[in-house]
């Protein structure tokens, strides 16, 4: 018997193994990664993508090769796998990589991880893929001249050509269809959680959570008695919601080369190849499509004015904004102060100056958070010069936070030269109990730029504000002021 098994390891390893990539190799797909690039990089020429698929497949793939600045030492690798491939160079197999990918990049995979002895790939004259790639191997091995990895249907027709199959799945029905050829020797995890899983990941529905600034006017306004009004902003909430969960994905989508050095972000869906680009692609628009036609049919016209000039800043600072310096907090912190807007339009209500005042001041300190936050870890990390992504040194960390405690206190000052409106009088009994909430709101903002100093703070203020009890301690006692205020006498 044990010389039966090393005749078998012997006869395996005289056999190539040849290794697809794309979903097996890689949890991604390069044409879909290329091509996203292509349109968040150059969306006015997205046209160009119809005219070289038009002319041919193979062509599309070489364009967006030629234009990618895709990292391959970043891809998505599966882990499992690349680790059996190496122990199977090391019992002397040859190791082949037959893709569908163009040659420009699957010999740029190869020199990263240094396993191949071989690339067999997708060139000007033919997509390497399904039957042209099983012609291709079988023409250069043979007929059950070698053994096979691959991950989905297009490899089916390679399966039933080679001696072996191994296949990368977690799908029990694929996996079922795959042991019919006969041949199915080993199955590696996909790596990939459930798409429903990954999408609702994607979709960031904790961060809904931001949108309770909407019933900041309709609490402001003292009309938490008006059932329609309550309705109105209940609806906007989830409008807003939606709206917000279509921009994550675009933002993402967007992101994922950028996201893919981060520490955190790269486990993110679409940067950790748990999510396809595609269908990315795909479901950002349905979402925002339900969005503003429940906010057509159910909210005033103003209220939809106001979530379409909300999504394109928010578009605008995805593409370009987030990569400018002091723009981008700028434009953060318009967007925190949009949601306030919103919730007036929906109840139609004219906003304060007051309360846009102080929203603009203490989001702009909130945004300069986020980014010191940012440029706290890269130094801590020993990162030097620009921060990618966006458009600070690590040497702006001082001045990041000196802007940003500077329009943190400024806040505070707004708060209190509203004390003294004479519309205020009219609005409280007790208009001078409203100055204990300055003294409140000097600790939180004071305390929230301590613990960014220290590296504690969260790369959203926002999430860690939400799970920080003190947070909900200081918002209780800021809120109960007003509340005393309004009915003392």
């Amino acid at each position: 018997m044990h010389n039966a098994n090393i005749k078998q390891i012997s006869a395996s390893s005289e056999r190539p193994l040849v290794v697809d990539l794309d979903g097996t190799l890689i949890k991604t797909d390069i044409l879909f990664e290329t091509a996203s690039e292509f349109v968040t990089t150059h969306p006015f020429q997205s046209f160009k993508l119809l005219g070289w698929l038009q002319e041919s497949k193979s062509l599309l793939k070489e364009k967006l090769a030629q234009l990618s600045r895709l990292e391959v030492a970043e891809l998505p690798y599966n882990r499992v796998l690349v680790a059996w491939l190496h122990q199977q160079r090391e019992l002397g197999r040859r190791i082949i990589l037959a893709t569908a990918t163009h040659r420009i990049i699957a010999d740029r995979v190869a020199a990263h991880l240094k396993i191949f002895d071989e690339v067999i790939s997708t060139d000007r004259t033919t997509n390497l893929k399904a039957g042209f790639k099983r012609d291709a191997l079988v023409e250069r091995f043979g007929e059950r001249g070698f053994d096979y990895v691959g991950n989905d249907c297009p490899d089916l027709p390679v399966w039933k050509s080679a001696n072996r199959a191994y296949l990368v799945s977690s799908s029990p029905s694929f996996i079922a269809q795959v042991k019919k050829i006969g041949n199915l020797e080993e199955v590696f995890e996909s790596e990939r959680p459930a798409v429903k899983k990954a999408v609702f990941k994607a979709l960031r529905p904790h961060q809904w959570v931001k949108n309770l600034l909407l019933f900041i006017p309709l609490l402001a306004a003292h009309r938490v008695g008006d059932f329609s009004s309550v309705i109105n902003v209940l609806i906007a909430f989830l409008v807003f919601g939606l709206t917000a969960s279509s921009v994550y994905l675009l933002n993402d989508i967007s992101d994922v080369l950028d996201d893919r050095h981060h520490h955190r972000k790269r486990n993110r869906p679409f940067a950790a190849g748990n999510l396809s680009l595609l269908l990315g692609w795909c479901l950002w628009p349905i979402i925002l499509a339900s969005a503003f036609g429940l906010a057509a049919l159910l909210l005033p016209p103003a209220f939809v004015g106001v979530l379409a000039a909300y999504f394109a800043l928010t578009m605008a600072y995805s593409l370009r904004l987030k990569q400018s310096a002091i723009l981008d907090v700028l434009t953060l912190a318009g967007l925190y102060t949009i949601r306030i807007v919103a919730g007036a339009a929906a109840i139609s209500v004219q906003l304060s100056f007051w309360l846009i005042s102080f929203s603009v001041f203490i989001f702009l300190s909130l945004a300069f958070i986020k980014r010191f936050s940012e440029l706290k870890t890269a130094r801590s990390i020993g990162h030097e010069g620009n921060i990618r992504g966006r458009g600070y040194v690590h040497q702006d960390l001082e001045l990041v936070s000196s802007m940003g405690s500077s329009a943190g206190y400024l806040s505070v000052l707004v708060l209190a030269l509203y004390i003294q409106d004479v519309h205020t009088a009219e609005m409280y009994s007790a208009p001078q109990l409203i100055w204990l909430a300055c003294p409140i709101l000097l600790y939180w903002i004071s305390r929230a730029w301590l613990i960014a100093h220290r590296g504690q703070m969260h790369d959203d203020p926002i999430v860690f504000a939400i799970k920080d009890r003190v947070s909900w301690v200081v918002a209780t006692c800021f809120l109960g002021v007003f509340v005393l205020a309004r009915v003392l006498s």
